[in-house]
């Protein structure tokens, strides 16, 4: 069976301090699993390995002004097209999973001042 290529990525960066990694993977967890049910494509948190590659002037460490307590998220979700986004999104937001106290944005265990989010349009895909 052909993979099915979205067109549509939510993307993030954001610090999750090191001391809140196992919190923050219960709650990716659980928002895999309720934009997994409402009909994305794909999901993925990706912590990051290489900090410091050769030859980039601006590493995603420096950009988000991690300190050296925190470890650097970039994550994402695929749909099918922003309109299938908006859809899906909208019935997660009313997910009742989404009640859970650790999406209280007092509880996050990561710094929501410092979270970057943005919708993209899949331009080139293999």
């Amino acid at each position: 069976m052909k993979k099915q290529i979205g067109k549509y990525v939510d993307g993030f960066v954001l610090v999750v301090p090191k001391n809140k990694i196992s919190d923050y993977k219960k709650m990716a967890e659980l928002g895999k699993k309720a934009w997994m049910k409402h009909g994305a494509l794909d999901y993925m948190e990706c912590m990051i390995d290489d900090s410091k590659p050769e030859h980039v002037t601006l590493p995603f460490h420096k950009m988000i002004q991690a300190k050296p307590n925190e470890t650097v998220w970039f994550s994402y979700i695929v749909f099918k097209s922003r309109a299938h986004r908006d859809q899906v999104n909208k019935k997660v937001m009313s997910d009742p999973a989404m009640n859970d106290p650790m999406y209280n944005e007092k509880s996050m265990p990561m710094d929501m001042k410092r979270f970057a989010y943005g919708g993209f349009q899949v331009v080139v895909s293999g």
